[in-house]
């Protein structure tokens, strides 16, 4: 596992979500974040048909354009019922036909799919949020980070905080959804805590604890 030591990274991201997200988790450990949207890179095509493959598309297009160690993430909504849909295709099923995104569409067609197959029970609508970090440095050398979330989905959605897929996502041991939950609540983090409770934050503990040392 090769330990980071510089102070600057990019996050290959243009989703104000993440970014603000991965700020709040990384902000404390003294690490400068600029992220591919606020550079203007464009974004690559994320053809992979796992997490990890998206993630370390994006981590090597803003390496190599910046010369910058780049941090990326990769994440999705995986329903059981739907044999794991729309998984990595998770912004996909957000995409509008003038090539906008509208999640509350999403929400809706994930919704639908579990109505035609007749699902209403929670035991029976179970799945879980996936976040794979990858950290990329110039030289080409990669890490991998998995963060996961279990949980059932919920309809119709509760709360606006949050961004995504997460007002019909409740976790497991909690009554509410991560939109009905504060950015604290949801994906809060420092150095020490024994537990994480979003994917990206346990993704986040997984890359702190072994490629910062912290």
């Amino acid at each position: 596992m090769r330990k980071f030591e510089g102070k600057k990274i990019v996050l290959a991201t243009h989703n104000e979500g993440k970014l603000r997200e991965i700020r709040d988790l990384i902000g404390p450990l003294g690490i400068d974040v600029v992220s591919a949207g606020e550079l203007g890179l464009p974004e690559p095509a994320e053809n992979g048909t796992t997490f990890e493959e998206n993630a370390a598309t994006k981590a090597d297009a803003a390496s190599m354009a910046t010369g910058l160690v780049a941090l990326s993430d990769d994440s999705g909504l995986v329903v059981d019922a739907l044999d794991g849909d729309p998984g990595v295709y998770t912004a996909d099923w957000a995409e509008t036909e003038d090539g906008t995104r509208d999640f509350d569409l999403a929400m809706k067609k994930v919704e639908d799919a579990l109505q035609a197959k007749a699902v209403s029970d929670p035991k029976e609508r179970t799945g879980r949020f996936v976040s794979v970090l990858c950290m990329r440095w110039p030289d080409g050398h990669r890490e991998f980070f998995r963060g996961e979330a279990e949980g059932h989905l919920t309809w119709p959605p509760r709360g606006t905080s949050g961004f995504g897929y997460d007002p019909v996502f409740v976790p497991n041991g909690f009554d509410t959804t991560f939109g009905e939950m504060t950015a604290e609540e949801k994906h809060g983090w420092k150095p020490g805590d024994k537990t994480a409770l979003s994917h990206r934050a346990r993704a986040f503990k997984f890359f702190a604890e072994t490629c910062l040392g912290v």
